[in-house]
């Protein structure tokens, strides 16, 4: 059982980007349960060292949400920089998933996807929500210039 558990945990770091949280802030109080909140985590792009990308989402409270099954809301906002030297570790593909997180108990995610914008040498982060049933339109852009020295390697 231990085995298992540590390949799990092994399995889920490997697919992809962790994220750390920055902070939150309570957005309704909720006397005996934890408050809705919007939460800023940061995550380094795992293939683009010296980009960072900091993404805020709502987190629902209340009793279904410290146990996890409550369905978060499809508003989310990404912010990536340049947060030192840019070097690739590879050849990126023109357009990857670079970050996923559970944003309710069975079918929702939240998905961060880097597209490269070849003609301008900058990568462009895309954050939205799905939902295996029905999409969500929510989203929110943002993008980050490679040095004109140092064109993007691609696969």
């Amino acid at each position: 059982m231990k085995k298992i558990v540590i390949s799990l945990v092994l399995l889920c770091t490997l697919l992809g980007a962790s994220a750390e949280t920055v902070g939150d802030v309570s957005t309704t109080f909720k006397l005996l349960s934890p408050n809705d909140k919007v939460v800023v985590d940061v995550f380094d792009d795992p293939e683009v060292a010296g980009v960072a990308c900091y993404l805020s989402h709502a987190k629902t409270g209340g009793y279904k949400g410290a146990l996890g099954l409550a369905e978060d809301t499809s508003d989310a906002s990404v912010a990536c920089r340049q947060v030192g030297p840019i070097s690739f570790r590879g050849k990126i593909a023109t357009q990857e998933e670079v970050f996923n997180a559970r944003s309710s108990f069975l079918f929702k995610h939240v998905r961060v996807v880097r597209m490269v914008d070849h003609k301008r040498n900058t990568l462009v982060y895309l954050v939205y929500s799905d939902k295996l049933i029905e999409g969500s339109p929510k989203n929110s852009v943002t993008a980050v210039p490679v040095p004109a020295t140092q064109p993007i390697p691609l696969k």
